[in-house]
C-alpha cells in the first residue's frame, strides 16, 4: 500500500507525539537536558575564543597540562571594541602612563581611579594608569616611587603624569594632552586649593619621558613628605627646561578637589638627623642613575570598571647616605 507525499508529516507527528506521551521516562528527559547543557557549552566557548582550538574529544594529554593551558587561555573580551578605540585617529598618537606614587591610602584610590579614567577617556586621551605601591618598611618616598614608575611604564606610553592620588581634576578645560613644548605643570600655584608659592611643581605635572631622562628623573634622598617638588624644580633649570602652566582657567582654587584629610591620615613631615640640613641641598648625582629597588608583583586591577596596574615595590635604601629612611 502507498501513501502521498503529503501524510507523511502527519505521519511523523503522531510519531512523535507518541514517542513523548507513551514512551517518555524521566531518564530519557534527563539525557535531552544533557544534550542541551553541552550544545550551550559548546557555543560559549566558541562565543569566547572565537574558534575551537582543540577537539572536544581525545584529548590525551596530563590532565595538568590541560588545567595549565585552560589557564593560559584569555578570558572572553569586553563588550566595548577595544581595538576600533586604538584606531580612533581623533585620540592622537601619544599615550599617558598615569603614575600614583602610593602607600596605604586605598580609600582615596578607589575615588581616584575610576574617577581620572572617566576623566581622560572624556578628552580622548589614551592612558595606562600605573600604581606604585610601596610595600617596604622604610617611610615613604614619592620621588623614588615616580622614577620606579618612568622605569616599569614600559614602551608603549611616550609622556607621564607625576599624579597625587589625593587630586581631583574638576575642570574639563585642563589640558593633559602631550608636553611637546615642555613640562606642564597643570595644578599651578594659582588653581592648587593649598600650595601657591611660585616655583611649586607638585600636585599634577606632565613631561615627556626624554624630558623626564634629561633631568636624571627625581631625587632619591627625600624620605618621608615633602621638598622632592621643590629640588625637582631645580633640575628643570639645570637641564634648562621651559615650565608651562594653564592659562584661561577661570575656577580659581575650586580647580581641583582635594580629597586628604589631614586630620584622619597625617602625613609623616619629621625630619631626622642630618635630614634638616641636607633637605635644602641639590642632588647632583642622585636620581634614574642610583635608583635601588626590586618589583616585588605586578597585578592588573579594575576598579569600578577602571583599569590599572599595581606595582608592589620594595624600596632599597643606603642608610650611610640617608640614614633619615628609618624613623629614630
Amino acid at each position: 500500500m502507498m501513501y502521498s507525499s503529503r501524510r507523511k508529516p502527519v505521519l511523523y507527528f503522531k510519531e512523535e507525539r507518541r514517542f513523548l506521551s507513551g514512551r517518555c521516562t524521566i531518564y530519557k528527559l534527563f539525557g535531552l537536558c544533557m544534550v542541551l547543557l553541552l550544545v550551550s557549552l559548546l557555543w560559549l566557548q566558541l562565543s569566547c575564543s572565537g574558534e575551537m582550538s582543540t577537539p572536544l574529544h581525545g584529548d590525551r594529554r596530563p590532565p595538568q597540562q590541560q588545567q595549565q593551558q585552560q589557564q593560559q587561555q584569555p578570558p572572553c573580551p569586553p563588550a566595548v571594541d577595544q581595538a576600533s578605540l586604538a584606531d580612533d585617529l581623533s585620540w592622537g598618537p601619544h599615550r599617558l602612563a598615569l603614575i600614583i606614587p602610593f602607600r596605604e591610602r586605598f580609600d582615596e584610590l578607589m575615588v581616584f581611579v575610576p574617577f581620572m579614567h572617566t576623566f581622560l577617556n572624556k578628552k580622548k586621551i589614551r592612558h595606562k594608569i600605573i600604581v606604585i605601591n610601596q610595600v617596604d618598611h622604610y617611610r615613604f618616598n614619592r620621588a623614588s616611587l615616580i622614577n620606579v614608575g618612568y622605569l616599569e611604564s614600559g614602551n608603549d606610553t611616550d609622556y607621564l603624569a607625576m599624579h597625587d592620588v589625593d587630586l581631583l581634576p574638576l575642570n574639563e578645560a585642563l589640558d593633559y594632552g602631550f608636553p611637546v613644548e615642555g613640562p606642564f605643570h597643570v595644578a599651578s600655584p594659582e588653581l592648587h586649593p593649598l600650595y601657591h608659592y611660585k616655583t611649586y611643581v607638585g600636585g599634577i605635572l606632565l613631561l615627556t619621558k626624554k624630558h623626564y631622562h634629561a633631568c636624571n628623573g627625581m631625587s632619591n634622598r627625600f624620605w618621608g613628605w615633602g621638598r622632592e617638588d621643590d629640588e625637582f624644580y631645580r633640575r628643570l633649570r639645570k637641564a634648562e627646561l621651559q615650565l608651562f602652566r594653564p592659562s584661561g582657567i577661570t575656577t580659581g582654587y575650586k580647580t581641583f578637589l582635594h580629597i586628604h584629610d589631614s586630620a584622619w591620615r597625617k602625613r609623616d613631615q619629621k625630619r631626622v638627623a642630618a635630614q634638616k640640613q641636607e633637605q635644602f641641598k641639590v642632588d647632583q648625582e642622585g636620581g634614574l642613575t642610583n635608583l635601588r629597588y626590586q618589583v616585588e608583583s605586578r597585578q592588573e586591577v579594575t576598579i569600578s570598571g577602571a583599569p590599572c596596574t599595581v606595582i608592589n615595590t620594595k624600596l632599597e635604601c643606603d642608610q650611610d647616605h640617608t640614614p633619615w629612611c628609618l624613623l629614630a
